[in-house]
């Protein structure tokens, strides 16, 4: 109690917490160290392991490690504080995607209205979670894929600390670890079913490139060597659109229909197990709800304003570096790109504060990345190719190394999530597969294209 008390008593300003960022630089070089490693169990399935996967858990494995002195509750608690910020440029990063492929958009309508699969998830995964006793994180769990942008949605949303954030991160995590070889599995299962192969390859393009390429392994393999071309566009295409505008699907349809379906099912299958966490356990409940958790980046005032803007720097050096490790590109050029990002994010975090209707940061940087983006607008030729500079993966590397540092201290409420959050993971990408696979299928015969 003691050490928690002396902890609230720092008031070190966030970006001088240099222990933290300097272990996050480390995790997040070790991690892109170990690169992308991919371990068969057959032919044709087989495990993918990614470097955010690595700095998440050695950031987790820090904390927990009884031995280690510096990574203790206070870095946990400012970790936490951070999230918030540090997710805006990840998604400055997909606004841009979006905004570049507005001209696929208009040759590509079947793929896009596959996309509406998304929502099969709710249906098909909420029920389970309410059957095996989660409560309010089933919200999190299951209103969509998990995947990076969606974890940045419920924080913002809910609060770092929130069980809806723990529902997607339960997700996320078991989704990273046994994801590639459960949809490399039911791909494979599912060529049984009559489904085109290009409806299958649409499916497979749920916005998670180590998802995707799982899901294609088989496909290619089992389908005619004449489809693989085609197999790779409608694949690649529908991850792209998934990751790109599959965040304003769950911001304005998937989440308000589970919480919808939510409050009508839970009385009715809700029951209690040992997953069950009621939310009178969650500190900070009420507040996490109306965003007043995050107390680094809360209030406008000079000096938060420069906090944020040490922050976002501090952000940007350790993604450039992350990045060229991974990729070899630029480091100029990628600075360049992240500074880009990040002044996007600065930008749209203040108009959060300043709008008039409290509308989200998530929403101002979506707009402003895209509009920025447009191939018919000026700016998209200053913007883009240092943008491009900057892969995804090392954004996100580094955002899921500070990750792992704040759920340090939440570890034993995730342990009660347990094996039902592995049953509730399979649940969730089986119905994101077969409903995306199956609208995909209606769209393709419709309009006479098989």
């Amino acid at each position: 109690m003691s050490k928690d008390n002396n902890s609230n008593k720092r008031k070190i300003r966030p970006w001088m917490e240099y222990k933290l960022h300097i272990v996050v630089f480390i995790l997040v070089i070790i991690a892109e160290l170990i690169g992308t490693q991919r371990i068969f169990l057959t032919k044709t399935i087989s495990i993918v392991l990614m470097p955010l996967l690595y700095a998440m858990v050695l950031g987790l494995v820090l904390f927990l490690a009884k031995p280690i002195k510096f990574i203790q509750n206070h870095e946990s608690k400012v970790s936490e504080g951070l999230l918030i910020l540090f997710m805006v440029p990840l998604l400055a990063k997909l606004a841009v995607s979006s905004g570049q492929s507005f001209n696929a958009l208009s040759f590509a309508p079947v793929i896009l209205l596959q996309q509406l699969g998304n929502l099969g998830t709710i249906f098909f995964a909420l029920p389970i979670a309410l059957l095996l006793g989660f409560k309010r994180e089933s919200i999190g769990m299951t209103s969509s894929i998990c995947r990076e942008p969606n974890i940045g949605i419920i924080i913002s949303k809910y609060g770092v600390r929130s069980p809806e954030t723990r529902g997607v991160l339960t997700v996320y995590v078991i989704g990273t670890i046994i994801g590639t070889v459960f949809i490399s599995l039911i791909t494979s299962l599912a060529t049984a079913l009559p489904l085109h192969p290009y409806a299958l390859a649409m499916a497979s393009g749920v916005g998670s490139a180590s998802m995707n390429a799982a899901a294609i392994a088989p496909l290619l393999s089992i389908c005619p060597s004449y489809m693989s071309d085609e197999i790779l566009a409608f694949s690649g295409l529908s991850n792209l659109l998934s990751f790109c505008f599959g965040i304003y699907l769950t911001i304005f349809v998937a989440l308000p229909i589970t919480e919808r379906l939510y409050r009508w099912l839970e009385p009715i299958i809700g029951r209690k197990t040992s997953a069950s966490i009621e939310p009178d356990s969650y500190e900070d409940e009420e507040s996490m709800k109306h965003h007043k958790l995050d107390k680094h980046i809360d209030k406008l005032s000079a000096k938060r304003l420069m906090d944020w803007v040490i922050l976002l720097l501090i952000f940007s050096f350790l993604v450039t570096c992350g990045n060229y490790v991974a990729t070899g590109a630029s480091f100029v050029n990628s600075f360049i790109g992240m500074l880009i990002l990040s002044a996007m994010a600065y930008l749209s975090v203040i108009l959060e504060r300043i709008s008039p209707h409290n509308i989200s940061s998530i929403i101002w940087v979506s707009i402003i990345g895209i509009i920025l983006a447009l191939p018919m607008v000026p700016t998209a030729q200053y913007i883009v190719p240092f943008v491009k500079c900057v892969d995804l993966t090392a954004i996100v590397t580094v955002y899921l190394a500070y990750v792992g540092i704040s759920i340090g201290r939440d570890w034993d409420q995730f342990k009660k999530l347990g094996w039902r959050g592995a049953i509730v993971t399979c649940f969730v990408i089986l119905g994101t597969f077969l409903c995306s696979a199956s609208i995909a299928q209606i769209c393709l015969l419709f309009t006479h294209s098989i």
